[in-house]
């Protein structure tokens, strides 16, 4: 029988370990759209919640300020979005989808999310809303030792 500690530990294991498996299918998944992870998760955004200011965009998807300049240049060398100056506000750029990203992203997004599906299939309904809260639970927990 393990202690605490010991199945703490354990948890941690298993997490890291399921969650590098699933990050793995999920990056192969989208780079044979042939765009890497953080395009795909930028575009995914602006597909789903329309134009958003270039700062959003990076806290949205947890990237930071620097990277998301570097990823909005490829996107846009892709001709996947476009790049609007607010007319108020020297300091904002709203970046939209265009109609190449959006195609791009009609004909990719509902393969991504067969994939998506068929990788969570194993649990059922209940076991991913068990899931989904105790995930929080733990994500919870860790931001508060911030």
């Amino acid at each position: 029988m393990m202690d605490d500690t010991a199945k703490a530990l354990k948890t941690l294991t298993v997490l890291l370990k399921s969650s590098s498996s699933v990050q793995d299918v999920i990056k192969k998944d989208m780079t044979k759209y042939g765009v890497n992870p953080t395009e795909f998760s930028v575009l995914e955004l602006l597909y789903s919640k329309g134009d958003q200011p270039i700062q959003y965009i990076g806290k949205k998807i947890l990237l930071a300020s620097s990277s998301i300049t570097y990823v909005v240049d490829k996107l846009e060398k892709k001709e996947f979005i476009k790049r609007t100056p607010s007319a108020t506000d020297r300091r904002v750029t709203t970046i939209s989808i265009s109609e190449k990203g959006t195609a791009f992203m009609q004909e990719a997004f509902p393969q991504h999310e067969k994939l998506i599906s068929n990788l969570f299939s194993v649990l059922s309904e209940d076991e991913k809303s068990t899931l989904i809260e105790l995930l929080k639970k733990v994500g919870y927990r860790a931001s508060s030792f911030k």
